[in-house]
């Protein structure tokens, strides 16, 4: 087992980016020391190295947690799209280098704009990304959105960022309490009605994001008040935790 200050040596992945992924439910470390310090072993590793190639090819965190969270995930055949993706990456980067040696023999008259041509790059990239978001939320968030104009889009986000704002406003209370509840379920509603179906799991994932630190917790707190976003979590989590009673 290795300690988080090891593996961040070993991959280069800073000890926040970890504990991050930690709190987001991304990779678990499998172990913890007798002081609660997390310890990682060769699955968490392999884990670890699935989560980067994907980072490699510019997916975002939560679509990487999506997909390997799919029980039809198909190791071998996203590996070899990654594989491709990659590939076609060295050669955009080996055209660049070209045509920058070329400038730097020939001088500036020297021209070859073919080599910033991404085309055939982000092409392979968009069908891959596609195969990968084949997850059962994936397709039922396409399905939902299919149709909708960007304005509709707009109006969602807005209603939803409202429903944040009403967790904001109570943001001091307790989030067990009724009014806390009533509108965790109007947000998992909310949810399940236009984007995809909102299971307790899903919306369990959903609250450690929001509070995780990141690009969720400070939409959320710029819009709705500082520390909305981790009460939004620890009131999806006392509906869990009361649910499950």
């Amino acid at each position: 087992m290795m300690t988080v200050h090891e593996v961040s040596e070993l991959t280069g992945v800073s000890i926040r980016t970890l504990r991050y992924y930690d709190k987001i439910g991304l990779l678990h470390p499998s172990g913890r020391t007798e002081a609660g310090y997390r310890l990682y072993g060769g699955r968490d590793l392999q884990r670890l190295q699935r989560i980067l190639l994907f980072r490699a090819v510019e997916f975002p965190l939560r679509e990487i947690k999506a997909i390997m969270e799919d029980p039809d995930f198909d190791r071998t055949a996203v590996l070899e799209q990654q594989i491709e993706l990659l590939t076609l990456e060295k050669e955009h980067i080996e055209n660049l280098i070209s045509l920058a040696r070329g400038i730097k023999l020939l001088g500036e008259n020297y021209m070859n704009f073919t080599a910033f041509d991404r085309k055939k790059l982000d092409d392979y990239a968009r069908e891959a990304k596609a195969a990968w978001g084949n997850t059962a939320a994936h397709k039922e968030f396409e399905e939902k959105k299919k149709g909708r104009s960007e304005e509709k889009e707009q109006a969602l986000g807005a209603e939803l960022m409202a429903i944040f704002a009403e967790l904001g406003r109570i943001r001091h209370s307790d989030p067990a309490a009724e009014e806390a509840q009533r509108l965790v379920k109007k947000l998992q509603d909310f949810i399940g009605e236009h984007y995809y179906t909102c299971t307790d799991t899903i919306l369990l994932g959903l609250g450690k994001m929001y509070a995780a630190g990141g690009e969720f917790t400070e939409n959320i707190d710029r819009c709705c008040g500082e520390g909305t976003a981790v009460f939004v979590c620890r009131a999806i989590e006392a509906k869990c935790a009361a649910k499950g009673k």
